[in-house]
């Protein structure tokens, strides 16, 4: 169980500052993803008529297929992700439940959210555990879900842009 020895206001400044770092970490991904999905839309916007005009531009089939793919990817990397609302309410005093994540105090009543928070408002190691709880779930989010596939978004944007400029470099040769 986590443990404070020493409470003070550099221990909140610390829970403070992090935490605010992973808000707009998680605001910077949500941006670049927005970036990704804008860049994708124009390219296969303008491919689109290119394709309907002549059938033998198999490099703009590829563009589109990895435009598609980025598309999904960085849709995926924003879409929000809650937990099936059919789930029981959870354990409040189990070690992997957060009551200050929204996703899992919304199962509770109003009544069982109040107890948990004053429980946990009125132990300063226990405010201090949900908050590294929180800090370390909201970076493993960021690190597993948005972060992961907002790369691979990016990775399938540039492998769609070489792949179709060495597609029309090689029809251009033969």
């Amino acid at each position: 169980m986590f443990t404070v020895k020493q409470h003070g206001s550099h221990a909140d400044h610390l829970m403070r500052a992090t935490q605010f770092h992973h808000v707009q970490l998680s605001s910077m991904a949500d941006v670049k993803a927005n970036m990704l999905l804008t860049m994708s839309s124009v390219v296969l916007t303008l491919c689109l008529p290119q394709v309907l005009k002549n059938d033998h531009l198999w490099p703009l089939y590829i563009l589109i297929c990895f435009c598609l793919l980025t598309i999904c990817l960085a849709t995926y990397a924003v879409m929000p992700k809650l937990p099936p609302a059919n789930l029981p309410a959870p354990d409040i005093h189990s070690p992997q439940f957060n009551v200050l994540f929204f996703g899992g105090f919304t199962r509770l009543s109003q009544q069982q959210f109040e107890g948990a928070m004053e429980e946990i408002i009125n132990d300063q190691s226990r405010t201090y555990g949900a908050q590294v709880r929180e800090i370390y779930l909201l970076g493993s989010f960021l690190a597993k879900k948005k972060y992961r596939f907002l790369r691979l978004g990016y990775i399938s944007f540039i492998t769609g842009l070489f792949a179709s400029i060495i597609g029309f470099v090689i029809s251009a040769l033969i």
